[in-house]
């Protein structure tokens, strides 16, 4: 990856697209699991979503290589795909953006608070 690839994001795209190609050749019942992996994913991302892509390939090469063996996408994620997500994004009690604006925000005004009352 070249600063220029960085900058602008053009390797993300080029990995996104290859997600994508492999997750189209998933049968359907994992294509939708894909998709709320995604979707559950997402809040747990930095501002580019950079730091998702390593977690995003390996959700995906595990949905490919279970498919391969003929499992179930039941018997591979369970009925709790959004704890399965929060596991892989660093366990249940990961911080996502909402939790990372959250402590932004009280930082910001705690700081204001202390001008004016000191």
């Amino acid at each position: 990856m070249n600063l220029w690839e960085t900058m602008t994001g053009s390797d993300l795209t080029r990995d996104w697209k290859a997600f994508e190609a492999r997750a189209a050749t998933l049968p359907d019942d994992y294509r939708a699991a894909w998709e709320q992996i995604k979707a559950h994913l997402f809040p747990y991302s930095g501002f580019t979503g950079r730091n998702l892509m390593p977690i995003l390939d390996g959700a995906l090469a595990l949905l490919e290589e279970t498919a391969a063996d003929g499992q179930t996408i039941h018997e591979v994620l369970g009925d709790d795909i959004a704890g399965f997500c929060a596991a892989l994004a660093g366990g249940e009690g990961a911080r996502n953006y909402r939790d990372r604006w959250r402590e932004q925000l009280n930082r910001n005004v705690a700081r204001k608070l202390g001008r004016l009352g000191g």
